[in-house]
């Protein structure tokens, strides 16, 4: 099993940066997506933003030029820069690894955006 390990998370003012990273114990390449997701108190878990095998990506349409997935294969990271933040950006923070036959989790980080 592959351990998820996130980063980075924390108080940011509105119109703020902030850069997650998680850390795989094993190689995310082999993956066929890696993904960051959130969950805001009360609400459901949702996709922000995705990265295949192939390289393409998807996103959430509310951060979409705003935040950007990458992954660095030879290091087992994966990234997700988060620029303009804004108080709706807050939530707990995940990491995903998507296999054939489950995904794997990270326990996530906190992202607070004040106003």
């Amino acid at each position: 099993q592959v351990q998820l390990v996130e980063s980075g998370g924390g108080l940011v003012q509105a119109g703020g940066s902030l850069s997650l990273s998680c850390a795989a114990s094993g190689s995310i390449f082999s993956f066929n997506a890696m993904g960051w997701y959130r969950q805001a108190p009360g609400k459901e878990r949702v996709l922000v933003a995705r990265i295949l095998r192939s390289g393409l990506t998807d996103y959430l349409v509310s951060v979409k030029d705003r935040f950007t997935i990458s992954r660095d294969n030879a290091k087992n990271t994966l990234h997700l820069q988060m620029n303009s933040l804004k108080p709706e950006d807050t939530a707990v923070y995940y990491c995903a690894a998507e296999d054939t036959l489950r995904n794997y989790w990270g326990q996530g980080t906190q992202v607070t955006v004040s106003s």
